[in-house]
């Protein structure tokens, strides 16, 4: 049977069971052919942006016999997904930046009904702001590990409430300090910034931004940004 790697085990938990699914940079199909196959989505668009990963990600829908549940699309984010094809909306595996523009590009998303889960392999923070500025509410961050590597996913939902978020939101979102993996995510997270941090006084810069995430962070979670043993390349 199908298993699912740290990251999408968390994303396929978040997912509304019975939802309309729209799965972005779907790769090899995983995580909509798993929550077909257990009987937890209505339909799923699998959608990535090169036809290789398609042709695999079909090939595992043939396999799995879920065709009748799970399409794939070749669509650059979000573009060639209609609004009613997708409740529940799944953007893992690549970039807080990229995220936030695939989300951009789909005013659709603006709607209380719908739901994203998200899961940035890189700059959260940029992520994090994009969404608050443009009036989505993270409605919770759950930490996983993948490669010996720490992430978060964010649940959210758009409210329409836009608002600066701060520094320390910006960088620490809504993670609790309640297990090993949620201080592995945020003692990553704390080495990037002491470098930052580091770097930017050297220069002569204002680290205030800097220097509140990382005493939120510090005090918050009980880390010191030194390099963790499941890290180390």
């Amino acid at each position: 049977m199908l298993t699912l790697d740290g990251r999408l085990s968390v994303c396929a938990s978040l997912v509304r069971k019975g939802a309309h699914l729209a799965d972005v940079g779907t790769d090899h199909a995983y995580l909509p052919v798993w929550l077909a196959k257990n009987g937890l989505i209505t339909s799923a668009v699998a959608c990535d942006v090169r036809e290789k990963p398609l042709r695999s990600g079909q090939e595992n829908i043939e396999y799995y016999k879920v065709g009748d549940i799970v399409t794939t699309r070749l669509s650059d984010g979000l573009d060639e997904v209609k609004p009613e094809e997708a409740d529940d909306v799944v953007i893992a595996g690549m970039g807080g930046e990229l995220i936030a523009d695939i989300i951009s590009r789909a005013p659709w998303l603006q709607s209380a009904e719908k739901r994203l889960i998200l899961q940035p392999m890189t700059k959260p923070e940029l992520l994090r702001r994009f969404l608050c500025e443009n009036g989505y509410s993270i409605e919770s961050e759950t930490p996983c590990a993948h490669g010996g590597k720490f992430y978060t996913v964010l649940l959210v939902s758009y409210t329409g409430e836009a608002f600066t978020p701060t520094p320390s939101f910006r960088y620490a979102g809504k993670l609790q300090n309640d297990g090993e993996c949620a201080r592995g995510c945020m003692n990553s997270v704390l080495s990037k910034l002491l470098k930052k941090r580091n770097g930017t006084a050297l220069g002569g810069g204002d680290t205030s931004e800097f220097d509140e995430a990382i005493n939120y962070i510090t005090q918050t979670f009980g880390v010191d940004g030194r390099e963790n043993e499941g890290e180390k390349q």
